[in-house]
């Protein structure tokens, strides 16, 4: 039985098999292995190069290493007896190299600045993933909205009908929600991108170590300055967490109107049945279960931020045994922001909006009465707010005929009857239809099929120039692993 190497000098005793499991970050940790094999061969590089260690030394290291990279890590390195997963590689190396060779990996730095910098580097990853997923998600409600730019449908403010509009419109107004998701994201991921390597316990250290050069090996924009900061902080991740909350919040609300409007009360949309359920006593019944569990995983990522937030509130500089706890919450908003993201993309994509029902729906509750209004202040130069006093009077009566509208226009004050000013039926007629609601909306970011067919075409070259932007920062990230690992084999060639 191999021991943790970490102990050996300063402690003794033994633990209790709960006071390890305790202690352990193994579970996290598996996120991470990958990229710590990654820092540790960047690391021997680096040592290496500044003749902090021999070549010979740097050879037998790195075979071993580029065996980790290639066939796996050996699930020992994962046993609880080891406080990490980084631990566990290093005690496997000393034990299987011996500790003249494998004692001299770690020289140089320490956990602390090794594992901020793998989680930088699992983190950034993810963030592309994300940022993946939430251009396929937008690329799809662009679709819709081309699809849909002549498709009415009413609006709602305190979901009440409120003024017609288009599904277009609505589809392009999460998508412009969504693409500032991604612009948060892009954003954080700069602050992610800078490596802590070489940063040590807090203060650096005595050996001549290069931490550009590692910088580079690892694919960062650049290093961590202060080193007491580089290992300290973990900003980044209330900054991710941020993001993806917010983001899901947007999925939350999304997923909120799928519910309603698939529902027998609204039907605005069926829901393809992969993405439902039914009901274990009732036949009839299908119900939109993954967007209701969407909703439930906004307040998991929510509280994963309230959780990172909350750990690192207290603590002073620099490093504290309690950022460990915040990795996992970290990485469990990660994974439920990125699961949601893709199944609402599937969920949208293959739902069957109903336009008949949704046009039938567009002009009631008088939503066109704005329209109206607006309509006699154009044609008989009246004051907007006498206007909508006296439409609003004749909603009040229940009609918006010419009788109703001279009726409410006493009642009002007004001074004058509108069929005395020339008002007819057909006129009201027109003001009050739907296309014709529609057909006056054209300015920029209006629902109007002009305004919407432009704005899908707009949203588009948006979209292209953030997906060549997130494809560069993966192609780097690519690029980079492939040349540290290409590097370390010709080491040992």
């Amino acid at each position: 039985m191999k021991n943790d190497v970490v102990r050996l000098g300063r402690l003794s005793g033994e633990r209790s098999e709960e006071l390890m499991q305790f202690l352990s970050s193994m579970q996290a940790d598996r996120s991470i292995a990958g990229a710590d094999i990654l820092v540790d061969i960047a690391h021997v590089l680096m040592l290496e190069k500044q003749k902090i260690i021999e070549e010979a030394v740097a050879k037998k290291l790195i075979r071993a290493l580029l065996k980790l990279h290639d066939k796996g890590i050996s699930e020992e390195a994962f046993d609880d007896r080891f406080e990490d997963v980084h631990a566990g590689i290093e005690s496997l190396l000393v034990a299987s190299l011996g500790p003249e060779t494998g004692g001299r990996l770690h020289v140089g730095r320490s956990r602390n600045d090794e594992v901020a910098t793998c989680i930088r580097i699992r983190v950034r990853d993810d963030l592309i993933r994300q940022m993946e997923d939430i251009l396929r998600l937008r690329e799809t409600l662009l679709a819709i909205a081309g699809e849909h730019t002549g498709t009415a449908m009413p609006g709602f403010t305190h979901l009440q009908h409120a003024q017609p509009t288009t599904l277009a419109h609505h589809m392009l107004a999460y998508e412009q929600a969504f693409s500032r998701d991604f612009d948060r994201l892009s954003e954080a991921y700069a602050r992610v991108n800078l490596s802590p390597l070489g940063a040590a316990a807090f203060a650096s250290t005595g050996y001549p170590v290069n931490r550009e050069f590692t910088a580079k090996l690892l694919g960062f924009d650049g290093v961590m300055v202060n080193t007491m900061d580089a290992v300290a902080t973990r900003d980044f991740a209330l900054e991710v967490l941020s993001g993806l909350a917010i983001a899901m919040t947007g999925i939350s609300r999304l997923c909120e109107e799928l519910v309603l409007w698939s529902s027998s009360f609204v039907r605005f949309v069926t829901l393809d049945d992969p993405f439902c359920s039914t009901s274990s006593i009732m036949p009839q019944k299908k119900n939109p279960d993954t967007a209701e569990i969407m909703r439930a995983k906004t307040g998991s990522v929510a509280g994963a931020l309230a959780a990172a937030t909350l750990i690192v509130k207290g603590l002073p500089m620099s490093y504290n045994r309690d950022l460990q706890d915040l990795t996992p919450h970290l990485l469990r908003g990660i994974h439920d922001a990125g699961t949601s993201t893709r199944l609402l993309t599937g969920m949208l994509a293959s739902a069957d909006f109903n336009r008949e029902r949704m046009a039938g729906e567009a002009g009631k509750g008088f939503s066109t009465a704005t329209d109206l209004a607006d309509s006699l202040v154009r044609a008989y130069a009246i004051p907007f707010r006498t206007a909508h006093s006296i439409v609003g009077r004749a909603v009040q009566k229940g009609s918006l005929d010419v009788a109703t509208l001279d009726a409410a226009a006493g009642e009002v004050g007004a001074g004058f009857t509108l069929s005395e000013k020339g008002l007819t039926q057909a006129q009201v007629d027109k003001a009050l239809s739907v296309t014709f609601s529609l057909s006056l909306r054209k300015s920029p970011g209006g629902p109007a099929p002009v305004a919407t067919k432009g704005a899908v075409r707009e949203r588009k070259k948006q979209l292209a120039r953030d997906r060549a932007k997130t494809d560069e920062r993966a192609g780097k990230h690519a690029k980079a692993k492939d040349r540290l690992i290409a590097d370390a084999r010709r080491l040992v060639l």
